[in-house]
Order: structure tokens, then sequence, then C-alpha cells
């Protein structure tokens, strides 16, 4: 239980700030089981995600960031 570390599901792949205007940072993560990319916006109290879709609405992947599963 405590002292066990676990590997984050998610990596952050992009951060990208706003100008001093409009508070608000945009992100990208991985999640590294299926190579799913999600878009994130927070800023101003509000925020939200969603998931990154090719121009066929199919979901965006990073293939090279899914972890292999452990070998027993």
């Amino acid at each position: 239980m405590f002292g066990e570390k676990k590997e984050n599901r998610f990596v952050k792949i992009v951060y990208e700030g706003f100008d001093k205007k409009f508070t608000g940072s945009i992100f990208v993560f991985v999640d590294t089981e299926t190579g799913v990319q999600y878009v994130q916006f927070s800023g101003e109290g509000r925020g939200g995600a969603t998931v990154l879709v090719d121009r066929e609405g199919k979901p965006l992947l990073r293939e090279d960031l899914i972890k292999k599963p452990s070998e027993p």
C-alpha cells in the first residue's frame, strides 16, 4: 500500500500557456495503455478535456508511448 510507487498512466506531452490578457493553459496528455491523446483546457475558473481526433473522427494515437505490459 504505502511505499509502493505506481507508474502514471497518463504522460503530458504538450503545454501551452496564454498571454496575460487571458489566463489559461492547454495540455495534451497520452494514455500510456492505449496511446490515445487527450487535450485539456484550464483557465479562468473553467476547464475541460476531450479526445483528439483525426479528420475521419478516429482518436489520434501515439503508439510510441504505449507501455508494454510487464513480463511475468
